[in-house]
């Protein structure tokens, strides 16, 4: 989790997001500690590709995020009841990492798994504008 956590402690400049203004999704989650694994009370919020957590749910220009996640490095969120044998469930993984949450209800937790999910569609890297050859073009200026 380290590596996912890695980046996050930098000046607010550079997180390029406005947190605390109209977020795609925020509210209450419970999150596993990184070092420490008891489950702490935090509050999310869902914005332009990046999952901020903070200590309270007043989030400001002048609040710091406790962490922060760039959808852009997940592979899956899914439901996690199973693996961690409670109710509401979800993680979120990586290539190296796997955070686990716990929502407050069923719905809370679809809700965010759907949100995240959609983020991490959206601000996935599989094709970036500078990957996509338009072959037709080529054809013509090289006739």
């Amino acid at each position: 989790m380290a590596s996912l956590l890695g980046w996050w402690n930098r000046g607010e400049e550079d997180y390029g997001v406005d947190f605390w203004t109209s977020p795609e999704r925020a509210g209450w989650l419970m999150k596993q500690g990184e070092h420490i694994k008891t489950w702490r009370r935090r509050w999310f919020v869902l914005k332009r590709g990046k999952l901020f957590w903070f200590k309270e749910s007043q989030v400001t220009r002048a609040s710091r995020p406790r962490g922060v996640i760039p959808v852009s490095t997940c592979l899956t969120v899914k439901g996690a009841e199973d693996a961690l044998n409670k109710p509401f469930a979800f993680e979120i993984s990586t290539r190296t990492d796997v955070m686990y949450f716990i929502a407050d209800s069923e719905k809370e937790k679809e809700d965010w798994i759907n949100s995240i999910g959609r983020s991490i569609v959206q601000h996935s890297r599989s094709v970036t504008d500078s990957e996509i050859v338009d072959y037709d073009s080529k054809r013509t200026a090289d006739a």
